[in-house]
């Protein structure tokens, strides 16, 4: 079994079974597992990020009107079938970790209106590995009560992401 089909498989029993999950209890008794695209290996990119020379704190909206802080790390450019896109990427406040929420041609068809969500991961040589088939739902998407970062206009993709979830029906 795949790195990503292990994944997927412990995600939906997290859904299904967790106090933690983001799904109610009603929801969690007719669950019957997330909906993704099957994976698609020209979306598991390695990319070499432009880091703005200053990156500066950014207050982004959340889905409950309050804000989430990140700083404004860098870009990524990239293809997705022949046509070019550019993403950027925001760093935790508190931590190493980044962010990269984003929407695209799928959104509000085959994917969550308001975008998904991706962590990418650092390299040694520097890279980033962007692994779109992780691409998932903010807890939002599935609860109404849980606060979601809105994904900023500069990552609203015109090309689709045919890659990781799609809408929680």
């Amino acid at each position: 079994m795949s790195e990503l089909i292990e994944f997927r498989k412990s995600k939906d029993e997290f859904f299904k079974q967790d106090h933690h999950a983001p799904l109610t209890p009603d929801q969690q008794r007719s669950f019957k597992g997330l909906s993704y695209y099957d994976e698609n290996r020209s979306l598991k990119i390695e990319l070499k990020p432009t880091q703005f020379e200053k990156p500066e704190m950014i207050e982004m909206q959340t889905s409950t009107g309050d804000v989430a802080k990140y700083y404004r790390w860098a870009t990524v450019s990239f293809e997705v079938d022949s046509q070019p896109a550019q993403l950027t990427l925001y760093k935790d406040i508190e931590g190493d970790d980044f962010f990269l929420p984003f929407t695209d041609a799928t959104s509000g068809k085959e994917t969550y209106p308001a975008g998904r969500y991706l962590e990418t991961h650092a390299l040694s040589n520097g890279n980033l590995l962007v692994d779109f088939n992780y691409a998932y739902n903010p807890y939002c998407a599935y609860n109404e009560m849980w606060s979601c970062p809105l994904t900023p206009f500069e990552n609203r993709l015109q090309v689709p992401i045919r890659a990781g979830e799609k809408t929680f029906k």
